[in-house]
């Protein structure tokens, strides 16, 4: 076990900081909520995108939706901003002993957000062992509060809210982008979610979503049929094109399938489709 717990300090220690012996066991599940997170090591590669398409849909499936933004870039938080609740990202991390009460589900179909905010720097400062028993808290609370679903966007580097995200939650999706600093990196990030499954055992990779397709782009091509070869059983066969549809739905506020253009639909359908297959495979039931 020493030397499985030696990999997993390689892929998530930060500035040398190893997880205690303590967090060798695989967590217990605590909590039925379903819960999915976001994760590459590359950034701009539709991790938030996914994240608020998921949400919109899943709500209108008469799902309770809370989506938590762990990112200090906050895409998700502007995305999501009319959907907030009081309680900041951070305090997931910081117990439960908080003033400010928990958020609970809407009765309207929308997601409820936990913003990210300035004091997620200090997760970073937190040891391992208290960032994932922390948050690993915080979403059972979250069940508790009554949420079906919790979606968590995370930041495109492998500190301790990502790390933490990926002990605590159930499922994991991975959007890719077809370029090459993208692809370079998916070795790193499949690395990392398996050493994490060797203590989170309930941990399912739901695949890597090809992300901002062009399907015009020849070198786009190349490299779906080479991903699609290296890992058949890992891509998921829902890929969304680069549309800029889906980025006038982001800075609006909205599901890419209330963009009232001819150009959306393609973009909705895509979503959409990535959408059912994510919910067939977390065996969402209310």
């Amino acid at each position: 076990m020493g030397s499985r717990h030696a990999r997993i300090a390689d892929n998530i220690s930060v500035g040398g900081v190893q997880p205690s012996a303590a967090s060798r066991k695989p967590l217990a599940r605590q909590f039925d909520m379903k819960s999915m997170v976001t994760a590459n090591q590359k950034g701009g590669v539709g991790k938030t995108a996914t994240i608020v398409h998921l949400a919109f849909d899943f709500v209108e499936r008469g799902l309770k939706v809370a989506v938590v933004d762990i990112d200090p870039q906050a895409n998700a938080s502007y995305t999501l901003q009319e959907f907030t609740s009081d309680y900041p990202a951070s305090h997931l991390f910081r117990g439960l002993d908080q003033t400010i009460p928990l958020p609970t589900p809407s009765d309207a179909p929308e997601p409820v957000l936990i913003a990210a905010d300035a004091l997620l720097a200090d997760i970073e400062r937190m040891t391992l062992d208290e960032a994932c028993a922390a948050f690993q808290g915080g979403l059972a609370a979250l069940s508790a509060q009554g949420f079906d679903v919790c979606l968590i966007d995370t930041a495109p580097t492998l500190g301790n809210g990502l790390a933490a995200a990926l002990y605590a939650a159930q499922f994991v999706l991975s959007p890719i982008e077809l370029e090459a600093y993208s692809i370079q990196g998916i070795d790193k990030m499949l690395t990392t979610i398996s050493n994490i499954r060797e203590f989170n055992e309930d941990l399912q990779f739901l695949g890597m979503v090809p992300s901002k397709v062009d399907a015009r782009n020849p070198r786009h091509a190349l490299h779906l049929a080479e991903l699609n070869a290296a890992y058949p059983q890992l891509m998921i066969p829902a890929p969304v094109g680069l549309r800029s549809s889906i980025a006038d739905a982001l800075a609006s506020g909205i599901p890419v399938w209330r963009i009232r253009k001819t150009a959306a639909r393609k973009a909705a359908q895509e979503v959409r489709a990535l959408a059912n297959y994510v919910h067939d495979k977390m065996e969402i039931t209310q």
